[in-house]
């Protein structure tokens, strides 16, 4: 089979290219990791059933659950519903909670099977919101849904609550309150403004120290209910240094896809467990870097990250928040999907060429399962577009 195609570079010019990867295997670890691994995943449309922006989204359920059970057959956890899934981005309170629903009860035949379940208060519009009386309300509602059907908690950062908290204080007994309400100890969410813009300033602090006392403050106030908390800064310092002031016990989960190979490697003082939305995309690498490391295999952790770590910059460059596009055109790529179709119509947030690097870094990291049918995949998406060969 011919393995080279030509492909639109970001100079606006053609370049030939060819296959030169040699793809991962998909296998089962043979031990349990020594970091919790969740990987938020993407969401599967159903294009032929899609409506007009304002509607509801059409999901292909069984293509969707399929994709989780190849997560958690290779030993990452499912991070459900979470922006990866288009939540807050296409993805609705009402389709998150099927979602999160279908997964647990489709799943439970995996032994082991770890999913945990993004709750917020997209319930309710944020500028419907005027007080954080209402901010709780719209936390408990989600919460009780999420724990009636069994799920474990991610507590997302709330645009309403960034929108009408006005001090550092605010911040405090909105999370007191709520924390109180879990069943469990849950995983707190510190999701930067170049994820989603509206959380600027969130925590009620104007610069990243200060923001990190009162995260700290939130912490410590309901230890008893914190499992962990993920931190999307794309800042490895900021999170070596948040997750040395942890109190003991309290887990720190990279969301840097940035620098996650050497956060989850650690150092002397500690590591970072991982819940990580390029997990999605790299997944057997992800998988066998961590039977590495559980290992104390570090070499081969390295050399099975370190190509991911292009492809993983490439994916969330900036505007970070559309990384989902590249995301979701890597399972078209790698046959999970049938059609390169996002809710929202986000398949159109990003250029021929931002696509084309997603393929070329893909294939350089092993991460093209079949190349030929990749070829011919994304040939159909550029042909139309005038970038077929």
């Amino acid at each position: 089979m011919n393995l080279t195609l030509k492909l639109p570079t970001a100079l606006g010019t053609m370049e030939t290219y060819r296959i030169e990867g040699m793809p991962l295997d998909v296998r089962a670890p043979a031990r349990p990791f020594t970091r919790i691994a969740y990987s938020a995943a993407h969401v599967v449309a159903d294009p032929l059933r899609a409506g007009e922006l304002n509607a509801p989204p059409a999901i292909d359920w069984e293509r969707t659950l399929e994709y989780r059970r190849y997560l958690l057959q290779q030993g990452l956890g499912i991070a459900e519903a979470m922006d990866t899934a288009q939540r807050g981005m296409g993805l609705p309170w009402s389709t998150a909670l099927e979602l999160i629903t279908r997964s647990i009860e489709g799943t439970r035949d995996i032994p082991g099977a770890l999913i945990a379940s993004g709750c917020g208060t997209d319930n309710v519009a944020p500028g419907s919101v005027t007080n954080c009386d209402q901010v709780i309300r719209a936390y408990a509602d989600q919460l009780e849904a999420v724990q009636r059907v069994g799920g474990r908690v991610i507590l997302m950062a709330s645009r309403a609550l960034a929108r009408v908290a006005r001090s550092p204080d605010d911040y405090r007994r909105v999370y007191r309150e709520v924390l109180a309400m879990c069943d469990q100890p849950v995983i707190l969410h510190w999701l930067g403004e170049m994820f989603d813009p509206e959380l600027a300033g969130y925590w009620g602090a104007p610069d990243y120290d200060s923001a990190a006392r009162v995260c700290l403050d939130v912490i410590g106030d309901s230890v008893e209910h914190v499992d962990g908390i993920k931190i999307s800064l794309l800042d490895d310092a900021k999170e070596i240094g948040f997750r040395r002031t942890l109190p003991p016990g309290v887990k720190m989960y990279t969301g840097d896809d940035f620098n996650y190979p050497a956060l989850i490697a650690g150092d002397e003082a500690g590591y970072s467990h991982a819940l990580l939305g390029i997990f999605d995309a790299i997944a057997p690498a992800a998988s066998q870097a961590l039977a590495a490391l559980a290992n104390n295999d570090l070499d081969t952790f390295n050399a099975l990250l370190a190509p991911t770590v292009p492809l993983s910059r490439h994916i969330f460059r900036s505007p970070t928040q559309y990384y989902k596009t590249g995301v979701v055109f890597l399972a078209y790529l790698n046959g999970f999907q049938d059609h390169f179709f996002m809710p929202g119509g986000h398949h159109g947030m990003r250029p021929p060429a931002y696509l084309a690097d997603v393929f070329r870094l893909a294939d350089q990291a092993g991460l093209l399962r079949d190349p030929g049918d990749a070829i011919t995949r994304i040939r159909k998406v550029m042909a139309p577009l005038g970038y077929g060969d």
